[in-house]
């Protein structure tokens, strides 16, 4: 017979919440503490952020441009192009892979390399965090990221001598191409990096989440520029169109004074400058045909 008295009925919900409270430590836990007991002096060194990030975004960014590469040539790559009547160029790459390496080479790695010299290594805490924290912190610090580029990029549209100064180098390339990302100024590029750094620290995030918070954010902002609008993208897999996405960032290109923010469409709706793309047509057999005639 069930005990409906108030200290029995405490202590059942008692151990259901604690039981609820392991498992969902349980999740994470296991891999935290994998990586602490083999990785620790890894995961303790300041580079390790910046290393974390430089690769990440490498590997998209070959990703990307083997399939720009390809897609001259292979029309189930083609038709999810955002524009198939242009292609990247190796010239087109050359320049900006030029300007990515140098930023790296002159601003980022010096910046690493003096954290490293000068900050000691960061103490790892021995629990994971929970699996509800851990999202919760990386949608927080997306959409506190997304609000602080949104003003930044509004601001250095709407200031003539701002976006001459700063912002103007990155609208060189009117399509949108993976390595076009990071073809910034070197103030762009310390702002991003900021507010990246920062805003986990402002929510109180744990480093793991703080790590997977910067993948998602460059994850994000590739497949902003990446000029594909795959069936797995983001703004198709976010409803109601509250997702930007690579269709709506490469409009901005095209339309530099409309959709400013960089993930999330309703600071542009609220603002009055939000506009929708044309959706990527694929062309037919016959069209081509009638063009090549």
């Amino acid at each position: 017979m069930l005990d409906m008295n108030p200290g029995g009925l405490r202590g059942v919900l008692d151990v259901s919440n604690a039981t609820w409270a392991l498992s969902e430590r349980s999740v994470l836990q296991p891999m935290w503490d994998y990586l602490q007991q083999n990785h620790e002096s890894t995961l303790r060194s300041p580079l390790f952020p910046v290393i974390l990030s430089v690769s990440m975004y490498l590997v998209l960014v070959f990703f990307y441009t083997v399939l720009d590469l390809l897609a001259p040539t292979w029309p189930s790559i083609r038709r999810y192009q955002i524009h198939q009547d242009r292609t990247v160029t190796w010239s087109n790459i050359g320049s900006t892979l030029a300007l990515t390496t140098y930023n790296h080479l002159l601003y980022i790695f010096p910046a690493a390399v003096a954290q490293w010299l000068w900050r000691p290594p960061v103490p790892l805490p021995r629990e994971a965090p929970t699996l509800f924290a851990f999202l919760l912190g990386i949608v927080g610090c997306t959409v506190v990221f997304d609000f602080q580029y949104y003003l930044w990029h509004l601001l250095h549209h709407r200031v003539a001598w701002l976006y001459r100064t700063f912002h103007a180098l990155h609208h060189q390339y009117r399509q949108t191409f993976s390595l076009v990302t990071q073809y910034l100024s070197a103030w762009e590029l310390f702002s991003v990096g900021f507010w990246t750094t920062v805003d986990p620290l402002l929510l109180q995030c744990h480093c793991l989440t703080t790590w997977a918070f910067m993948l998602f954010n460059i994850w994000l902002s590739t497949e902003d520029h990446c000029g594909y609008d795959f069936p797995w993208a983001m703004h198709r897999l976010i409803p109601f169109g509250l997702w930007g996405g690579a269709l709506r960032h490469d409009a901005h290109h095209q339309q530099p004074a409309t959709n400013f923010a960089p993930f999330f469409a309703h600071w542009d709706w609220l603002g009055g400058t939000a506009t929708m793309p044309a959706p990527v047509k694929t062309k037919t057999r016959k069209e081509k045909d009638e063009k090549e005639a």
